[in-house]
């Protein structure tokens, strides 16, 4: 698209105002609101990007074009929304406030045109990069269509290139031949807390370039470009490279008699500079100082419409932040905002009229010509761009008859089991691994659906007959991603790929697994993901410390409770085979739920909204049950629910075990010895300490609401158990998981888990010096429940 400079200065402008005006209204009413505390900054952090996001949105981009929104440009991109339509005054009239705008832009709680949610600073940007490949994948399978390759854009603070998943990310698209990828950093030189190392943008640079990026320098802006060929221009361009940024900031802020000065002592002794400097008035001085490249239209869009191919691209525009306000340059200005005598004044300066501040169209002359023009912009012409796509219907649980297995084996057999079928899910799953693929047990897997590549890579071992377990081989139809060993890829990847249906209207099941103590290195990325409502299943195995022999670096502690507390994602840790076959077989349709927020009054869980799924797994192979009724409706109720009796407590009971996980051969030879000597011993076999604990929590605040008949699974399941008998909870984690089962129904309880790290010994002798052994669980029914005293091993 040939710029329309005019045009695209006048919407720059626009968004200048209806920007600063958002952010100054909010701080207004917030601090009326909240007896005066402010509600940070954006004004300055989000003005540098003004004439970016405007050559961006309103010249250059296509609506296949996906782009992630740095987060203090937040209010720039509502103005803009609210420029096109997308986006009610409402809104931003309570921006920062209940029910407004965000401060960052979010998929899920902005109702205007999100791509990527941004805010934990880098995500937003790597993000971008696997969405391209997620889109690459698509397009191998032909499934897009006629529909073009979009540019996956991300306007990347400088500061957030501190940020280690930012270079994981670029490592990663290096070895997938990355593709259709724009990253803009506004190059402002300020970070929060001041100004950021001389000489950063030549290290950015070489780091891209040694990645395979085509890099762009958007230094100069037109003023300064054409005073550099006036006499004396190539010392002044000289002085403005090698001036220091703590300086350039400092002037830049003091304006131009300040320049003036600086300039004159520094350069100005020759004829040349003095006249090239005495031609222009203090105020022309400072805007040809302010004139870098990435504050000029003509060079934005020069440069972004300079690049055709598909070749990943970084622009390094230089700008100014605070760029056109009296915040402009100022080293404190990230958490700075306008006094309202500064902002009268602005206001003044933009031509604002009062009383036409939310005006779409203020100080525009011709509202018609824009409006003309603001329809014929390509990258709006579709409206919004959310996708969906069909539910792929599973072809029912994969059942395993082996008589001893463990969950980590059990999971790899039943996507083995789909690989070998015919059916549309399993054509649709998507697997992904950091460099843990054969020891998490997806190789079966992998074998017969290969691994993902746009290119074709043979089997080096397989050629040459060399005999191998992995017969991997790299095709656009393979199925599996092989990453590297950083968990933050894994889960962008998950993230972007569990969109898929939003973005390109193209539904995948994405399936990734790591060791679960490294979700914890993952972390923030798992969060991210969850927070856009992405859908994708995780398998944290191995877990706990029945790892054993590794010791505690592999044996995770506190996962479960991550699984617990993250919302967006619910947790399940099975112990047996026909329950990790119920869960996934669920799972493959509750990541594809998009129904309303109503509660299933039988859990009182909002199911329907659907969100993503963690599998803590083991390697400890267990004896499996005796044959079970598999189709029993209420067995699998039980499964899916959190719970269920293995063992249903008399109307004596004296003591209950609940247990969730590898555990169960510990529980279940417990109850048997305790049942000895004691009545009526129950054993409570949990699936989902988080499924359960969410619905006791949620039948809770529902009877506060008025429904006072609301009860959750776990309620329903303690209510079987006597006031006085004693409830023992074991756990290969922490004890916290399910130690709040008893205040359910008020029992006394002891929580047995795991608290501190692992270390290296046989699973008996872990299990025995952590006390989650059955000598532990019977020791601690023979202390803390009345009764007859419980016979020991051999007693």
């Amino acid at each position: 698209m040939t710029a329309d400079l005019d045009h695209l200065k006048t919407i720059e402008q626009r968004l200048l105002w209806l920007s600063a005006w958002t952010v100054h209204n909010a701080n207004n009413i917030r601090k009326k609101e909240d007896g005066g505390i402010k509600v940070g900054g954006h004004q300055a952090s989000c003005a540098s990007m003004v004439p970016i996001m405007t050559a961006l949105y309103f010249n250059t981009l296509k609506p296949e074009d996906r782009v992630a929104v740095k987060p203090h440009a937040s209010p720039v991109f509502h103005a803009m929304q609210y420029m096109m339509g997308n986006q009610t005054r409402e809104k931003l009239e309570t921006f920062r406030g209940w029910g407004g705008a965000q401060s960052y832009p979010s998929r899920t709680k902005d109702t205007d045109d999100v791509d990527f949610s941004t805010g934990s600073v880098g995500l937003g940007v790597a993000a971008t990069a696997f969405n391209s490949l997620v889109q690459d994948y698509i397009a191998a399978k032909n499934w897009l269509g006629d529909k073009p390759l979009g540019r996956q854009v991300a306007l990347v603070g400088d500061a957030e290139l501190d940020e280690g998943n930012v270079y994981e990310c670029l490592q990663e698209g290096w070895k997938h031949d990355l593709r259709n990828t724009w990253w803009i950093i506004d190059y402002n030189r300020q970070s929060l807390d001041g100004v950021v190392h001389e000489g950063l943008w030549e290290k950015i640079d070489a780091i891209f370039k040694a990645f395979g990026w085509r890099t762009v320098v958007l230094r100069h802006g037109v003023l300064q470009r054409e005073a550099f060929e006036e006499p004396g221009g190539e010392a002044l361009k000289e002085w403005i490279q090698n001036c220091p940024n703590m300086d350039y900031s400092a002037l830049t802020y003091k304006g131009g008699k300040a320049w003036r000065k600086r300039l004159m002592n520094d350069i100005g002794d020759r004829g040349e500079v003095s006249q090239l400097l005495d031609k222009r008035s203090d105020e022309e001085l400072d805007a040809l100082m302010n004139n870098l490249g990435g504050q000029c239209l003509a060079t934005l869009t020069e440069a972004f419409d300079n690049v055709t191919d598909d070749k990943p691209t970084v622009f390094l525009a230089y700008t100014i932040k605070g760029w056109q306000t009296p915040l402009a340059g100022h080293k404190d200005n990230h958490g700075g905002f306008m006094n309202n005598p500064q902002f009268a004044d602005f206001q003044k300066r933009m031509g604002v009229p009062e009383g036409e501040e939310w005006d779409k169209f203020a100080t525009v002359d011709d509202e018609a010509c824009l409006q003309r023009f603001l329809d014929q912009v390509p990258f709006f012409a579709e409206g919004t761009r959310r996708y969906s796509a069909p539910e792929i219907e599973s072809p029912g649980p994969v059942w395993l008859d082996d008589r001893e297995l463990a969950t980590q084996a059990g999971f790899g057999k039943i996507l083995d089991g789909l690989a070998r079928g015919t059916s549309d899910l399993a054509d649709h799953i998507v697997t992904m691994s950091p460099d843990v693929t054969s020891s998490t047990n997806l190789t079966g897997w992998v074998n017969r659906r290969s691994l993902f590549a746009r290119r074709e890579v043979s089997d080096t071992f397989k050629e040459q007959s060399i005999p191998s377990a992995q017969k991997w081989e790299f095709s656009p139809d393979g199925q599996h991603f092989e990453l590297g060993i950083a968990e933050m890829n894994l889960f962008l990847l998950l993230g972007q790929a569990g969109l898929a249906h939003s973005h390109f209207g193209q539904r995948l099941i994405p399936i990734g697994t790591l060791y679960d103590p490294f979700i914890a290195r993952g972390l923030d990325a798992l969060n991210y993901a969850c927070y856009q409502d992405a859908r994708f299943i995780v398998a944290g195995t191995p877990s706990g410390i029945t790892l054993a022999p590794e010791g505690g670096a592999h044996q995770s502690v506190g996962t479960q409770l991550i699984g617990m507390s993250q919302d967006g994602l619910v947790s399940f840790e099975p112990a047996f085979l026909d329950e990790l076959s119920i869960i996934m077989d669920w799972s493959f349709d509750y990541l594809q739920r998009s129904g309303e927020n109503d509660p299933d009054e039988r859990t009182w869980l909002r199911d329907e909204t659907g969100g993503s799924v963690y599998l803590r797994l083991s390697t400890r192979p267990i004896e499996q049950l005796g044959p079970r009724n598999r189709d029993n409706a209420e067995f699998r109720r039980g499964v899916v629910d959190g719970a269920y009796w293995l063992r249903e407590p008399g109307p004596n009971c004296e003591v209950v075990i609940a247990y969730q996980g590898v555990i169960a051969p510990e529980a279940i030879e417990a109850a048997g010895r305790i049942g000895n000597d004691r009545r009526d011993i129950g054993v409570l076999a949990v699936t989902s300490a988080d499924r359960l604990n969410s619905g006791w929590t949620a039948a809770r605040r529902a009877r506060a609401r008025g429904h006072t008949s609301a009860v959750s699974q776990i309620e329903r399941l303690m209510a079987k158990v006597p006031r006085d008998a004693t409830l023992i909870t074991v756990t290969d984690g922490h004890p916290a998981t399910l130690a709040w089962i008893g205040s359910v129904a008020g029992h006394m309880t002891a929580p047995l888990g795991v608290e501190h790290f692992g270390q290296t010994g046989t699973i008996p002798d872990l299990h025995k010096h952590y006390q989650i052994d059955t000598d532990a669980i019977v020791n601690a029914a023979n202390h803390l429940s009345a009764g007859k005293r419980i016979r020991l091993a051999g007693g």
